[in-house]
């Protein structure tokens, strides 16, 4: 399905509930699976999420998980750990093109019983699941943070836990502490110090809980790039938010001030508000080493202001969906933008023109679609395979039509 949109101008006030987070619900879907006794509310609707419900309860040999990269690193580890049982863990076709060998290595070094079926380092997986008693592992620092948080969400259910040693500099720091937290109102003992993350064997039985998965705030990122784009004063209130969060994304309320959005909290919502005018914004210098999920709304905005925008600590981005930064780099340029790209950097020639009635292709990457969707505001354009953001964000469109988008 493509989705035209037309140039819009969007109402001064709404409101709007946002899905739980996908980053948490996964973590904590995993973690129920090991402690049944926990229970937990605001689900993510995602596509990633309902396939990682899915996977945890099927009884087949075969697990097919499709595009949902946290899905397929996550569950490598959790298979590894199920005693007597035996899978074959497979993906998408591009799903056979992301790295798995450096989780897979750790959990060997751990005692995990691998293999490849296909190509050396890549999915499909057949796991034979098996007691795990080494705990000890040493990991790049400056990989995925799935890889890091795959380990540490089963490290309370090894024999003699686990202490992992990143390294060198880490990266996306944000994401590892959410699951440490997670883990921690569980009940399970951690330390973080220095570059050494250690977990303790928990085998009793925790008490009865739930948890509340806040909304994801990439999620947001959407919206604040709209109301950046937007006339002063248009103000845009999302639910459910806090001022504690867990994710890494929620730096968007500190960024988005350079492009003049000012977000408030409420109890359980924050309002974002355009609340600043600059006809020629100033450049734009971010490292999104801890937060590169929304390196492309944040390119995008700068785009549809007119700013310059450097972008660093992007090296992640070549192994998700797409290569996010030649895909950035070549929808950009359509609409008229100059860009350069290294393996880990963006930046964005300041520009004055937005061409017209672009198709943007969005290579099954559900946030190439969400990111590009706000140059509505600026132009007339065409999204293709628009349902490709059931990924993350199910209601993505109707909640575009809810705040005055016109789409076709």
């Amino acid at each position: 399905m493509d989705i035209h949109i037309l140039q819009s101008t969007i109402n001064r006030k709404s409101s709007l509930t946002i899905t739980g987070s996908k980053s948490e619900s996964n973590r904590l879907l995993l973690l129920k699976a090991l402690y049944p006794h926990l229970s937990i509310d605001n689900v993510s609707k995602s596509d990633d999420s309902q396939l990682m419900q899915k996977a945890l309860a099927s009884k087949e040999e075969l697990i097919d998980i499709h595009h949902a990269g946290t899905a397929m690193r996550f569950l490598t580890a959790y298979f590894s750990i199920q005693e007597g049982r035996e899978v074959v863990l497979a993906g998408s076709s591009r799903m056979r093109e992301r790295p798995i060998k450096i989780l897979v290595d750790a959990l060997r070094d751990l005692g995990a019983d691998i293999q490849y079926l296909e190509n050396e380092g890549f999915p499909p997986l057949r796991i034979k699941g098996k007691k795990l008693t080494n705990f000890e592992v040493t990991l790049k620092a400056n990989v995925s943070s799935q890889y890091i948080s795959a380990l540490l969400l089963i490290a309370s259910r090894l024999h003699n836990g686990l202490k992992l040693t990143l390294d060198g500099k880490i990266t996306s720091v944000p994401y590892i502490t959410m699951t440490l937290r997670l883990l921690e109102r569980l009940g399970i003992e951690t330390s973080f110090k220095d570059n050494v993350i250690s977990i303790k064997p928990f085998s009793k039985t925790p008490e009865s809980k739930t948890i509340v998965v806040e909304s994801d705030w990439s999620s947001a990122s959407y919206f604040y790039s709209i109301v950046a784009l937007s006339e002063l004063n248009t103000e845009i209130t999302l639910s459910a938010y806090k001022e504690d969060s867990l994710q890494g994304d929620s730096v968007l309320a500190e960024v988005y001030r350079e492009f003049g959005v000012e977000t408030s909290f409420d109890r359980h919502s924050i309002r974002i508000k355009k609340s600043l005018i600059t006809h020629h914004p100033s450049p734009i210098h971010l490292d999104l080493s801890d937060a590169p999920d929304i390196a492309q709304t944040i390119a995008v905005t700068a785009f549809g202001l007119g700013s310059e925008c450097y972008l660093t600590g992007l090296h992640t981005l070549k192994i998700k969906e797409t290569d996010r930064l030649v895909a950035l780099k070549t929808e950009l340029e359509k609409l008229g933008a100059e860009v350069t790209i290294t393996d880990a950097t963006l930046y964005l020639h300041p520009s004055n023109s937005i061409e017209s009635d672009i198709s943007i292709a969005t290579y099954n990457d559900h946030r190439m679609a969400m990111a590009f969707a706000p140059l509505g505001l600026k132009t007339s354009l065409k999204i293709q395979d628009a349902d490709v953001v059931s990924k993350s964000y199910p209601q993505f469109w109707e909640d575009l039509r809810t705040i005055g988008f016109r789409l076709k």
